[in-house]
């Protein structure tokens, strides 16, 4: 049974950080890319940021560039999204998801997804 499992979550003040994590089993991650998604309340899921098998190319969402960073761990076949200066419009369910494909800002692209995980970012 395929299952990805987001944590980390919570209500944090303007310019604190938090570091989710998405933890996988049933999956042969080592050999999939990775991405993470959120949505923000009443919009539609964006792209955040994503990392390929062997943690090679790393790409973000340009609004989390130099504040998100995002990292692997092939043996505990989890990725983590580490989120540094947050800011209300940060607010949002955060997903994670695995892909085998290349078009990693493309939810369309995954096929499998967690259930997610609130970020709440107090002014």
């Amino acid at each position: 049974q395929v299952r990805l499992i987001e944590s980390g979550g919570q209500l944090v003040q303007a310019g604190g950080s938090l570091r989710l994590s998405c933890t996988t089993s049933g999956l042969p991650f080592p050999t999939l890319s990775m991405g993470w998604f959120r949505q923000p309340p009443g919009k539609d899921r964006e792209y955040v940021a994503a990392i390929t098998r062997d943690s090679g190319l790393i790409f973000y969402q340009p609004s989390v560039k130099d504040r998100f960073t995002i990292s692997r761990d092939n043996v505990k076949n989890t990725v983590y999204l580490e989120m540094n200066y947050l800011r209300p419009e940060d607010t949002a369910v955060y997903y994670c998801a695995s892909t085998r494909g290349r078009r990693l800002s493309d939810p369309n692209e995954y096929d499998h997804w967690g259930q997610g995980t609130q970020v709440t970012v107090s002014s």
